[in-house]
């Protein structure tokens, strides 16, 4: 069994020794994780929960109170939800189970951490490639059928920013033996829970919806997310894991952020308005620029695509500090591209003066 290792944006210690400076100088347009502090009432509640039994204690294997939480803001039944260390890990156990069903078909471009975690069983893959030009509206209809046993759909894509209709994927369900939902950034897109396909996995127990709070709240660091399916899928995948994938500070900080119903609502509206305000803002300035062309998209990243080789922009905007999303690790995109993630009204203006200079030095 091999386990390859994938590439990722954020890598912001590598990056800040490689260009020798500190990690706070940095603006990471690389990673797609909302560029504010975590919310104040959960930094209060960390430092409290330091002191107490959350560090010094085993955390709870069975995470009672957090699946509480989570049954309750999701409307679905505790058994069905298993949270996970990230996102990332409740891939391997998604691809365990796909591995068992045969080919799964990826969506090209796409997120590398699906064929990672499926080449931790040797199981075999498919890429598929989607269209990359598309219409500004969304939701849209999803946009293949792939002829496989098993499909992976992120929703929103990555990287295009893409938001599918779950309208048009109810009726793939049943063509597979497993369908597996990457919801990461959903919970970030404005009404973007009215595509979600949580609803849906209480009617077919092949879909598992996995689902991440780390882009939701800035922590990252904390590693936590949560995969939705059939109470007997998740069963298993706890009995073939490790005993305590998730720490007592993430279980504790997951249980604050969605257990406190007015401030999870003011957090997801404050979020909504910046992802509809900077990311027209942004987008309305990248199409000023002749040698780029935007992408539309649904969440917090644009993906851009040059008249050129963007890697040399990539490398000088990273001696300005500025970070963006080498492409040529999806499979389906090359040097031609980039991925930007939103910042702060601040951050974005810095992104695109420097950008505009460097191109222009490049002329």
């Amino acid at each position: 069994m091999s386990c390859n290792f994938f590439y990722h944006g954020g890598n912001l210690e590598e990056e800040a020794r490689d260009i020798g400076i500190k990690v706070d100088k940095v603006l990471d347009a690389s990673a797609s994780i909302v560029p504010f502090n975590s919310p104040k009432h959960l930094r209060r509640h960390l430092k409290k929960a330091i002191s107490t039994h959350h560090l010094k204690n085993y955390p709870d294997r069975n995470h009672k109170l957090l699946k509480e939480a989570i049954s309750k803001w999701h409307n679905i039944s505790p058994d069905m939800i298993l949270p996970g260390n990230g996102a990332s890990e409740l891939f391997t156990w998604a691809a365990h189970d796909a591995s068992k069903y045969g080919t799964s078909g990826l969506l090209s471009p796409g997120f590398s951490d699906y064929s990672r975690a499926l080449n931790c069983w040797d199981a075999s893959y498919l890429q598929i490639p989607i269209p990359l030009i598309w219409a500004n509206k969304m939701a849209q209809k999803f946009p293949v059928i792939p002829k496989t046993k098993v499909l992976w759909i992120t929703n929103p894509h990555n990287p295009t920013g893409q938001l599918w209709s779950r309208e048009s994927i109810e009726p793939l369900i049943p063509n597979y033996q497993l369908i597996i939902c990457d919801e990461a950034f959903l919970d970030l897109v404005p009404n973007g829970a009215d595509e979600s396909l949580l609803p849906l996995t209480k009617k077919y127990s092949n879909l598992i919806v996995i689902k991440s709070l780390t882009k939701l709240f800035s922590i990252a660091g904390l590693r936590l997310g949560y995969a939705i399916g059939s109470p007997e899928r998740l069963l298993n995948w706890k009995r073939l894991r490790d005993p305590w994938p998730v720490n007592g500070l993430a279980i504790s900080a997951g249980i604050k952020l969605i257990s406190e119903e007015k401030e999870l609502n003011a957090w997801i509206n404050k979020i909504h308005k910046w992802i509809n305000k900077e990311g027209k803002w942004l987008y309305s300035q990248l199409e000023l620029i002749p040698e780029i062309m935007p992408l539309t998209s649904s969440t917090n990243f644009l993906l851009i695509k040059g008249n050129f080789p963007l890697i040399n922009i990539r490398k000088k905007l990273k001696e300005r500090s500025i970070l963006t999303r080498d492409c040529r690790s999806f499979e389906g995109l090359n040097e031609y591209y980039l991925r930007i993630s939103l910042q702060k009204r601040k951050g974005n203006k810095k992104i695109i003066s420097n950008l505009k200079e460097i191109i222009r030095s490049n002329e």
